[in-house]
Order: C-alpha cells, then sequence, then structure tokens
C-alpha cells in the first residue's frame, strides 16, 4: 500500500536511483545490515527494519526501495539527501571515480520534480517529462547565442533570456523584468521568500558600489525582501570584500549560470544552495562550483 502523502516514485526514477546508491544484488552503497539501520536511525529516525518495509523482500535494496516509494514525502526526501551526501563523503575519501553520468544534477531534478516544483504554466499535477535535457540545452544555447549579438542587442536578448530562465523552473516573476540602460530589474519568489533582482551584463566586473546601491534599493523595501544580483562579468574581489558579510544579497556570475545548465542543475535549487551557504559564511557570493563539486 502507497500512502496517499507518498511521493510519486517512477519505475525510470527508480532505476536511475539504483545505479547511484549501487543497489545491485540486494546491497546499498557500502553498508552493512547494522550500519544501515543505524544511518536511518540517526539521519531519520526511521527503524529501516521496520518488516513494513520488507513486504518485498529483505535485503537492504528491496527494504530502501519499499521505503521510498511507501514513506512521507517529506522523509524520502530527506533520505535521499542525506544517501547522496553519504555517498559523496564514501566516493571522495576512497578517490572513487563518479561511474553515473551527471549523477548529482540527474538527483537534483528527481527531488525537484517529487518537492513539487513544477516549471511556470506546468500545473503541479502534470506528471513531469522524462528528461530535461532538451530544457537545459536549449537554455544553454540561448545563453551562449547571447555573445554574438551587438551590445545593444544583447541587453535585450539577455532580459528575454532571464525571463525564460526563471520561468523555466518555476520562478516566474512577480513584476516583469524591465530593462533600463545596462540593468535589469525584476523579482521572483523562491520557497516563499521575495527576492528584487538586479542583473548587468556589461564587461567591467561589479565593484562595491553597485552592490551598496542595490543593498540600499533593499533597504527601502519591506524588511524580509531578499536581493539576487547577476552579474554576466562577475564581481571584483575588493568589492566583495568592502561589501562585507550579513547582507541580504546573494550574488551569481555569467560562469555561475553556464555551469547550472552544463551541469543541469535546477537554478532554484542552486539558489536555494546559494542562500544557505550565505547564511552559513555570510558570503554574498559562492561560485556554483564550489557549493556542488564534482
Amino acid at each position: 500500500m502507497q500512502f496517499p502523502s507518498a511521493p510519486q516514485i517512477r519505475s525510470t526514477d527508480m532505476l536511475f536511483l539504483d545505479d547511484v546508491f549501487d543497489m545491485g544484488g540486494g546491497y546499498v552503497l557500502d553498508f552493512s545490515d547494522r550500519t544501515f539501520a543505524i544511518f536511518f536511525a540517526e539521519e531519520l529516525n526511521i527503524d529501516i527494519d521496520d518488516p513494513v518495509y520488507a513486504r518485498n523482500g529483505s535485503s537492504k535494496a528491496k527494504r530502501l526501495r519499499c521505503f521510498l516509494q511507501t514513506a512521507n514525502k517529506a522523509v524520502v526526501l530527506q533520505a535521499l539527501k542525506a544517501l547522496w551526501e553519504y555517498r559523496e563523503a564514501v566516493r571522495i575519501r576512497t578517490r572513487k571515480p563518479e561511474t553515473v553520468e551527471n549523477a548529482e544534477g540527474r538527483l537534483l531534478q528527481l527531488i525537484n520534480k517529487l518537492s513539487g516544483h513544477a516549471p511556470a504554466g506546468q500545473p503541479s499535477h502534470t506528471p513531469p517529462p522524462a528528461t530535461d535535457k532538451p530544457k537545459f540545452a536549449a537554455l544553454k544555447t540561448d545563453l551562449l547565442a547571447l555573445a554574438q549579438l551587438t551590445p545593444q542587442a544583447r541587453g535585450y536578448g539577455y532580459e528575454t533570456f532571464l525571463k525564460k530562465l526563471f520561468n523555466a523552473f518555476g520562478m516566474a516573476a512577480r513584476e516583469p523584468f524591465s530593462l533600463r540602460g545596462e540593468q535589469i530589474d525584476g523579482s521572483f519568489q523562491l520557497e516563499n521568500e521575495i527576492y528584487l533582482v538586479e542583473a548587468k551584463w556589461h564587461a567591467q566586473r561589479i565593484g562595491v558600489a553597485e552592490l551598496h546601491t542595490f543593498q540600499g534599493k533593499l533597504e527601502q523595501k519591506a524588511a524580509w525582501t531578499r536581493g539576487l544580483f547577476v552579474s554576466d562579468s562577475g564581481f571584483t574581489d575588493e568589492g566583495l570584500a568592502a561589501f562585507g558579510r550579513g547582507k541580504r544579497i546573494i550574488c551569481m556570475d555569467g560562469l555561475d549560470i553556464f555551469e547550472c545548465l552544463e551541469r543541469e542543475l535546477p537554478l532554484n535549487v542552486v539558489l536555494s544552495a546559494k542562500v544557505r551557504r550565505a547564511a552559513e559564511t555570510g558570503a554574498p557570493f559562492v561560485r556554483v562550483r564550489d557549493i556542488f563539486t564534482k
């Protein structure tokens, strides 16, 4: 029996999870029966030895599949994240090469779908597409095409691209993006938080003056308003250092956006990770490659 709040994990998704968590032959990663039980008890407060998870067999892999198909969605999502963190810790320690193509990006996409974060215009009850590869490929093509445009055309092209990028991951702007000189302004919602957006595409990297100006705009808004500063050319080290820590702004550059699309990392997941890293370190700008290590 599957409970109403259980996630709908499709057969193709389960095959992917089998590969990611080394579930062939009834095993799960490098767990023994004892360490498997300890992991679930410590990380999730779950008794994975409960007979309810052994309806299809008592091996670790069969119990995990049953758990993923029947447990509460929030707990399943927590389990997938915890298992991934354990997998990566072991893989890095043992220097084991990655054997599953784009494992991290595909797992994040699956978590995104199970969380109900449907792209804008797609009802949450609509089954998600089998793969998001065409979406990422199309967005990457659009991003690379901007480099071929004249400076003025590039500005309007960047405006169109950003609209499409945010819409693709269910973060449609609450106000339409508008082009003002070399600056694009807008807003979006991420995990029930409102973010103002300031984006610039010109050749110079952003310094402390522009960051302070954007911070000043936020301070004129509601206290809970946050900001995302997108600079295609990046930010100066001196400007970030002078700007300081503990602000309500997170930053993203053109390389960050490219790596999201190249590695098929959902934008909303990436921004959530940047927010968490900013909360942990106070740093407004941490590169995608430093958060999502390969």
